[in-house]
């Protein structure tokens, strides 16, 4: 048995005598990063460390902020956080290009969440309009990562496009002063992006739209954390995927929580967020959280289509199966 399975005993033993008790089995401790910052898109992490289900088996979770799923990666490979959330095609890349030894360990975005938007009196109307436009987004971002994908399924060209490296907390403002015409943001970004570009209005190039199919960010870890705390990881998956379902099925709750952990995001930006995550996460006839083999190597082809990977990347070294419940 164990001593995760002992502890539920001892403590249920101890409240069935009416006792009163500070565990004594010490919790572990776990640093998660994300991908770009505090958003309403990260609420259901906060759902599982208010609602105790982290500390339900064992963990105590400490969110840190990230600046792009490449970040994410190598913050997570240089053992800086013991999980990352983080982008599949970046993860990809950086196992082709760079092998830092991460994989996926369970998916939450099952469509591809990235997209370009613009402010609709900026008079662009379709992909090809992007040709010369200059785009804000982070350095290292999974929308950079994939923008060529986007850019030949759209039958545009991708090198024509100018970036302008900015934060991920500067990108609304910057669009909503018209500093730039255009910013990348995930899909889920979308209700921050309209709440204060308004009453400008936006117009949406998500890469969905051009017919491209791959997954999108998911939890990571290292391969030696996979084989050393297998455990751990799968108690961790475990409890995000309760808050996922709880924040899914009362994206209000979730909007309040992450107010109350991050003040600066809106309740209502931080349910419309939740409501989009929803959208990319719930795949139909299929538990939350599954990573799809299949859907793994539609990935790794798609990546393959546009780059010219140092190494080949296979199915094995992307993702690790078993930590998500059937």
């Amino acid at each position: 048995m164990s001593r995760f399975g002992l502890r539920a005993i001892v403590l249920c033993t101890l409240a069935f005598l009416g006792v009163t008790v500070v565990s004594a089995f010490a919790l572990e401790d776990v640093t998660l990063i994300t991908d770009f910052g505090f958003n309403g898109r990260h609420a259901y992490f906060f759902v599982s460390i208010e609602k105790g289900y982290y500390r339900d088996v064992g963990l105590d979770v400490k969110v840190v902020r990230g600046q792009g799923s490449v970040d994410a990666i190598r913050q997570v490979g240089a053992n800086n956080a013991i999980v990352g959330f983080a982008d599949a095609g970046s993860l990809v890349l950086a196992r082709g290009n760079d092998q830092i030894p991460v994989k996926l360990v369970a998916i939450v975005y099952a469509r591809p969440p990235q997209a370009i938007f613009c402010r609709e009196d900026s008079g662009l109307k379709q992909p090809k309009d992007l040709e010369g436009v200059s785009i804000a987004n982070p350095a290292g971002g999974a929308t950079v990562d994939m923008f060529p994908i986007y850019a030949k399924a759209a039958g545009f060209d991708a090198a024509k496009v100018k970036w302008v490296i900015a934060g991920s907390d500067a990108l609304p403002g910057l669009l909503a002063s018209n500093r730039v015409p255009c910013v990348g943001q995930f899909t889920v970004g979308e209700p921050l992006l309209r709440m204060q570009v308004a009453p400008a209005r936006l117009v949406r190039f998500a890469f969905a739209d051009a017919g491209v199919s791959f997954y999108g960010n998911g939890i990571i870890a290292t391969d030696t954390t996979i084989a050393t705390k297998p455990d751990l990881i799968r108690r961790f998956v475990a409890a995000t995927i309760r808050g996922m379902k709880d924040a899914f099925a009362d994206p209000g709750e979730a909007g309040r929580i992450i107010n109350k952990y991050h003040p600066t995001i809106d309740v209502a930006v931080g349910r419309g967020e939740t409501e989009a995550v929803a959208e990319l996460a719930q795949v139909k006839d299929q538990p939350l959280g599954m990573v799809d083999p299949a859907r793994i190597d539609e990935t790794i082809n798609v990546v393959n289509s546009v780059f010219k990977l140092k190494m080949p990347v296979t199915r094995n070294d992307v993702c690790a199966p078993g930590f998500v419940s059937p």
